[in-house]
């Protein structure tokens, strides 16, 4: 079954405002550097309306559209740094993660 996507009223206020930033900066990079819309379209293999969406913030637009769009531009490294080295390095937990299960006498559900 395919996961449902997370409504933007559900997102947290930090993540959209991350969002709009990129896309506003996608959208202000493109201008800059006199590239065309159907140009960058062209190069990230999508359609118009879903780079208007990019340039928008729209946190239904996939991540990777975003990243890509800014590595095209040349601001990947600046919007999206690396991560830490040391957080690559973590240990992976041995631990399977199971998933909750309301108690029978839970009237929630």
């Amino acid at each position: 079954m395919p996961h449902k996507k997370l409504p933007a009223e559900e997102m947290p206020t930090l993540v959209l405002e991350k969002l709009r930033s990129w896309g506003s900066c996608i959208k202000k990079l493109r201008l800059r550097q006199n590239m065309r819309a159907e140009d960058l379209c062209l190069r990230m293999r999508i359609s118009y309306p879903t780079l208007r969406r990019v340039e928008r913030g729209d946190p239904g637009a996939g991540i990777g559209l975003y990243l890509n769009a800014l590595m095209i531009l040349g601001a990947l490294d600046i919007a999206a740094p690396p991560l830490p080295s040391y957080i690559a390095e973590l240990p992976e937990s041995k631990q399977r993660v199971r998933p909750h299960r309301p108690a029978e006498d839970d009237d929630d559900f």
